[in-house]
Parts: C-alpha cells; sequence; structure tokens
C-alpha cells in the first residue's frame, strides 16, 4: 500500500466463531481458500484478521494491497473479525485485538493519525460487518457516518 492507511475498514467473516488458536487458523486458511479459488485472487483478502481467541492472524498485512473493500483496497486496512455478528458483538478478546491492532499501525506509521474508521456496509451493497458489529463501532474513535471518499 503506498503510504498509510487513510481508512479502516471493518468486517465480519459472516461465519461461525472461534475461540481457540487451532479453530481460529483454521478458519483463517478455509477465507485464505475461498478467496484464491472461489475468486482468483491471489491471497485472503484482509489485511489483518482477529478471532475471538483474541489472537490477530496475518492477511495481507500492513503494505500490501488487500481485496476487502472495493474502489478503497489501495487507500485502506481490511481488519476482519471471525464470526457472525448479526445478532451479537464479538467478545473482548476480539474487541480489544482490534483495537491494540489500530494502536499498533498508528504507533507504526501504516494508519494515519487522521484515518477514518468505517464498517465494509458504508462503503458496499452488504450487511457486513453485522448489524451488532456496525452499532457498536460507531462509538470507536474516528468513526465517521455517511459515504467515504478517497483522497488519492
Amino acid at each position: 500500500m503506498p503510504g498509510p492507511a487513510q481508512y479502516v475498514f471493518i468486517h465480519h467473516g459472516a461465519s461461525a466463531a472461534c475461540h481457540d488458536e487451532a479453530a481460529c487458523k483454521a478458519t483463517v486458511r478455509s477465507y485464505q481458500n475461498y478467496h484464491m479459488d472461489g475468486h482468483g485472487w491471489s491471497d485472503i483478502g484482509y489485511s489483518f484478521i482477529v478471532g475471538e481467541d483474541g489472537n490477530v492472524y496475518m492477511g495481507r498485512g500492513w503494505t500490501e494491497i488487500g481485496a476487502h473493500t472495493l474502489n478503497f483496497n489501495s487507500v485502506g486496512i481490511g481488519i476482519c473479525i471471525i464470526g457472525d455478528f448479526t445478532s451479537r458483538v464479538p467478545n473482548d478478546a476480539a474487541l480489544n485485538a482490534v483495537k491494540h491492532l489500530i494502536s499498533c499501525g498508528l504507533s507504526n506509521g501504516h494508519i494515519r493519525a487522521s484515518y477514518t474508521l468505517k464498517g465494509h456496509r458504508d462503503v458496499g451493497q452488504t450487511e457486513c460487518p453485522g448489524t451488532k458489529l456496525y452499532e457498536l463501532i460507531h462509538s470507536w474513535p474516528h468513526y465517521a457516518s455517511g459515504t467515504a471518499h478517497y483522497s488519492g
């Protein structure tokens, strides 16, 4: 990715939750297989994946352009939390891991200090990141409602 991310996009996997490292790794692998085999992509689309075990799993990372948010991949980091958050929020372990990951990105210069936080549905025709998680991120720092704009 050319320069620090302007956006952080929150996603959910719309899948079963995972609460231990083995299950979370298996789910990350299934996402990767789906993205590569089902879409023909070079790797998993997300920058990072977070499990309810509290671990952050590497996707494309900070510097590789992802395939997570159409029209915003080159200016945004995509963080996917494993699970379906339509009717519940992720556990504290997952939420704390996401917040810590964003903090690390800020500290290391991978995310702009003036970044904007969005749910995937803010820029696409999707229910992602699930209704309950979407409602929750509205209270997080840097969340901004309305249409996102790429300012190159």
